[in-house]
């Protein structure tokens, strides 16, 4: 039975391929690691270990202390802006089996400013971003588009995202987060985004899903209405959305290797236009795609090990359009159709012309 250590066992996108895995045909032994000491209660692992945040300089020393006690045979986790980057830094000191892009990859995905400019010099279609280092970068941002959207250069979930209208609330905003040169400033497009999760190993793409966001949880308890956690998302097969999310993808990696999941949001006229790649891990919602027949998580542990993956018809977009994953705090995610939403509301609206009011 192989042996899997997934990092960060307890967050949701972590739980997710978890639950994928155990899933799968094949048994996995699941080891878990957490850098939080609540979390790690969650997760859905056979054993776990506590372990310090990856900014420690005591995480490698103990990484390689759960390896050595624990023999997995292969390492994985869920997220990249920290965790990932750490592993990927250290990749020759760890005595386990890896499955992850290039060191600089890895380094251009996780930093939006950086991978920007790598978009912008291949000629792709990007909205206009600049690093704020000072008032004048956002006065001339400002004055240049009207608004601006305004989020940490690293990490998830929306992290100190704000669309900014005003110059005086921008400035107080980055200072509340000491963001001077760690913040970017885009174009604002529209409140519109889909994803493209993709698996490749050594240049060939081996399967990828397109994905559209309905719209994300809890956004009423956020300034920015963004907060990373997808509330209901549904599968989606577009030519266009495929070709554009490669091209993003082969602008930073002539050969990628690994997990590449790509952030599109949609222009004013209608066209993705990627926005950061996700690099090396799954979304959060990649169990949605293994309850519709699709586990990436097990075929990229296979590939990793470098066995034969469960068949499947097509690479790209091998599910039906029009899969809904309805999630929310604390109940089981359901799985449905855009079709069945939409009659719900049909329903509605039918009932509504038969109710009088006096």
């Amino acid at each position: 039975m192989k042996r899997i250590l997934i990092g960060c066992c307890g967050g949701t996108p972590s739980i997710n391929v978890e639950r994928s895995l155990k899933e799968a045909k094949e048994r996995y032994y699941l080891i878990g690691m957490d850098s939080d000491e609540y979390h790690i209660f969650r997760s859905e692992v056979d054993e776990s270990h506590l372990i310090t945040l990856a900014a420690d300089p005591l995480y490698i020393p103990l990484l390689q202390g759960i390896i050595d006690t624990t023999k997995p045979d292969f390492l994985h986790t869920q997220n990249d802006y920290s965790e990932l980057k750490k592993i990927s830094d250290n990749r020759q000191k760890l005595n386990t089996l890896l499955f992850i892009p290039k060191k600089r990859t890895i380094d251009i995905c996780i930093d939006k400013n950086t991978s920007y400019k790598a978009w912008k010099n291949a000629g792709l279609n990007v909205p206009h971003t600049v690093l704020v280092r000072t008032e004048e970068d956002l006065r001339q941002m400002l004055k240049l588009h009207g608004k601006a959207w305004i989020r940490y250069k690293e990490g998830g979930f929306g992290y100190g995202s704000l669309l900014a209208t005003d110059l005086e609330f921008a400035k107080a905003w980055i200072n509340q987060f000491k963001g001077w040169g760690n913040f970017t400033a885009a174009e604002y497009l529209s409140p519109d985004s889909t994803t493209w999760m993709a698996l490749f190993k050594e240049g060939e793409l081996v399967v990828a899903q397109g994905r559209k966001r309905l719209y994300w949880e809890f956004a009423n308890r956020t300034i920015s209405g963004v907060t990373g956690v997808t509330g209901t998302g549904v599968t989606v097969s577009d030519p266009v959305l495929d070709k554009t999310a490669q091209e993003a993808i082969y602008a930073i990696d002539k050969e990628p290797h690994g997990i590449f999941s790509v952030d599109l949001t949609y222009s004013q006229k209608g066209m993705p236009t990627p926005t950061e790649i996700n690099i090396g891990r799954f979304f959060t919602t990649s169990h949605f795609f293994t309850k519709a027949g699709l586990n990436m998580a097990e075929m990229y542990v296979k590939l990793a090990f470098g066995e034969k993956i469960p068949h499947i018809d097509k690479r790209i977009n091998p599910l039906p359009e029009g899969l809904a994953w309805v999630r929310g705090m604390d109940v089981e995610p359901v799985l449905t159709t855009a079709k069945a939403i939409e009659a719900k509301k049909a329903d509605l609206e039918q009932r509504k012309k038969n109710v009088t009011t006096k």
